[in-house]
């Protein structure tokens, strides 16, 4: 209110009460004290809200952001900072973690000199994220867990779903997060790429150190990493992807910048890529496979029920327990189970609801395509029926742009749906990728709608961009994530499906509910595997017992939380507090609640810990009041 008047408003409001000929004395002082302690009000939040942001917190959380970026390269690039596009460390390694130990120490340390009370809201925000930050990467390095970077653990350099060997394809393929634009760019490159030959050989070293030290990946995980190895060899450089930048040389590039590129790339293919991934595979294949273990869980492994209490903690940013969690799992499973049971009734059905799912993935009816542009289509015109009713949920919308696209091929099989952030520069599109193996098997009952609402607008896609858009925030918070937070709300978004226009149609609501299950059956699964209650086998069947799902599907979903242990648990948890908190705040603020102020002030100040944004948000709330 302060800043909308002026001393002279209030000048004339004061001088106009003494003249007002109805008012008696006593009531002209009572007036005049009103305004005085209004006054003094308004200017003791115009200084509260001038506060500036603290110089010394700016310049170390600036200067962490830059260390952070020389440390993990690859996340650099990732974040459109293309300083480091030419490195590649073997982040796993013990003098790296070492490394990495003394940084977080300091940063810490650091932290603590800084007196909260004395910061502005947004600075305490930093502080506190900071703070469970560095407290959380500190925590991590004794686990041989490298939470942030692209390694899982130090002795399992990667796996079937994550890691270097597979990010290697992706961003060498031109059309991923490494730019391939200038003769830098493509300099760039081949250093990067040459550098993962002592890449590939230090991983075999901590693999074998896993081994000696009874810390392997499970068999079965094992025998899908192979075949994607292998695959990224071929008899011809110009066989391979990592050729594909060659192909797209801008026109702009001199002669002789085209015929050096061309030669180097192909040495680089022939001579280090592909030895590197042959060699990869062989060591998996004949040392790595007959000694991984053939338990499921990561209790299996020494120190592995504590790592799996931490990992719980990493991926919820909750104090719950493992437990809490299953049984949370168990009542969510049931509560949806009942839900599709309505729609199977509304829709006339006769059987049980596992026979409803066999049809659902089995009839014909719900595999319309014929081609993947089919599918592709069928996504976007998702994008354009929401669009009316998106307006007036969502008051803050991301400038960065928006693609959607098919996987690529040599990773489709063991992909998933998913959201590569874009920048809001313009030089990348934030991609919502969609694997389509065969599209005349692609289904449409598997939740198309609610896939696009996570995946895409208003889920991922809004999270991400505005959280990096908002140079209001310091460079750390533009690019941190935590799953509870960012998944949390994604899924949160599929549960905005009706008010969005979407799930008219039955099957696609069933589909919707199918999704919502889905993070549900996770919870309890993810849980069951790594403290001992479930096998692998088992965990398949509670999943194809309780969703439309495939055997196969199935399958690789379980192994994804074998490979990557409570990730899975992050969704669930963090939609069930935000939904918790929207419900929270349209009673406390009742008619004053507005859906769309509600969603931008959740997503207005980034991603941060599920306890720090509940007290943003109560904060927020009691002004809305």
């Amino acid at each position: 209110m302060y800043t909308n008047y002026s001393q002279k408003s209030w000048l004339f409001i004061s001088i106009t009460i003494i003249f007002i000929p109805q008012l008696n004395n006593v009531k002209k002082i009572f007036l005049l004290f009103a305004v005085v302690n209004l006054i003094s009000s308004c200017q003791n939040n115009h200084i509260q809200k001038a506060i500036g942001n603290n110089t010394a917190l700016a310049t170390l959380l600036e200067k962490y952001y830059d260390e952070r970026m020389q440390l993990f390269p690859v996340e650099a690039t990732v974040n459109g900072d293309n300083r480091y596009n030419n490195l590649l460390p073997a982040d796993f390694t013990d003098s790296y973690r070492i490394k990495l130990n003394d940084f977080f120490s300091k940063q810490l340390l650091a932290i603590k000199n800084f007196n909260k009370e004395a910061l502005n809201e947004n600075d305490k925000i930093s502080k506190d994220l900071f703070t469970y930050e560095m407290e959380l990467a500190s925590q991590a390095i004794p686990l041989h867990f490298m939470g942030g970077s692209l390694s899982g653990n130090s002795y399992l350099p990667f796996d079937q779903f994550s890691g270097v060997p597979l990010m290697l394809g992706q961003m060498g393929s031109g059309t991923g997060n490494q730019p391939f634009k200038t003769v830098k760019d493509y300099d760039d490159w081949l250093q990067r790429a040459a550098a993962f030959s002592p890449w590939a050989d230090s991983a075999i070293v901590y693999f074998k150190k896993g081994i000696a030290n009874k810390y392997t990946l499970p068999q079965a995980l094992v025998k899908k990493m192979i075949p994607q190895l292998q695959a990224m060899v071929t008899d011809k450089a110009t066989k391979s992807l990592f050729y594909e930048p060659i192909r797209l040389l801008p026109a702009g590039f001199s002669a002789a910048d085209k015929v050096r590129l061309t030669s180097s790339y192909t040495k680089l293919i022939s001579m280090q890529l592909v030895p590197s991934y042959k060699k990869l595979a062989l060591f998996l294949q004949t040392q790595y496979l007959p000694v991984a273990r053939t338990t499921t869980g990561v209790n299996a492994l020494p120190g592995g029920d504590k790592y799996y209490a931490y990992l719980v903690k990493y991926w919820t940013t909750t104090n719950k327990t493992s437990n809490e969690i299953y049984t949370t799992g168990l009542s969510e499973v049931k509560r949806i189970r009942t839900e599709m049971e309505a729609i199977k009734s509304t829709v006339k059905f006769n059987g049980d609801l596992n026979t409803f799912f066999e049809f659902m993935k089995t009839d014909k009816q719900f595999m319309p395509y014929k081609s993947s542009d089919e599918v592709l289509a069928a996504f976007r015109s998702i994008q354009a029926r929401i669009d009316f009713n998106l307006k007036k949920m969502f008051g803050r919308t991301p400038k960065t742009t928006f693609e959607i696209r098919q996987t690529e091929a040599f990773r489709a099989a063991s992909a998933s749906a998913e959201y590569y952030p874009g920048l809001a520069d313009g030089k990348r599109p934030g991609i919502f990728y969609v694997p389509i193996i065969d599209a005349t098997k692609f289904n449409t009952t598997s939740g198309m709608e609610s896939l696009f609402l996570h995946e895409a607008i208003p889920g991922h896609h809004y999270q991400t961009s505005l959280q990096m858009e908002n140079e209001q925030l310091p460079k750390f918070r533009r690019f941190i994530w935590y799953g509870a937070y960012g998944e949390g709300y994604a899924l949160y978004c599929e549960s905005l499906g009706k008010e969005l226009g979407l799930y008219t149609d039955p099957y696609q609501h069933i589909g919707a509910l199918g999704d919502e299950i889905h993070r549900a059956i996770r919870l309890v699964v993810d849980v069951a595997m790594h403290t001992g209650k479930m096998t692998r086998e088992q965990a398949i069947k509670y999943m194809t017992d309780n969703e439309a799902i495939s055997v196969e599907g199935a399958t690789a979903e379980i192994e994804r939380y074998m490979a990557n242990p409570a990730q899975a648990l992050s969704y669930k948890i963090g939609a069930l507090k935000i939904t918790e908190l929207r419900k929270k705040y349209s009673k406390q603020v009742d008619a004053k609640f507005n859906l769309a102020a509600f969603h931008d002030e959740f997503l207005k100040d980034g991603c941060m810990p599920l306890d720090i944004i509940e007290k943003k948000m109560d904060s927020w709330a009691k002004g809305q009041q």
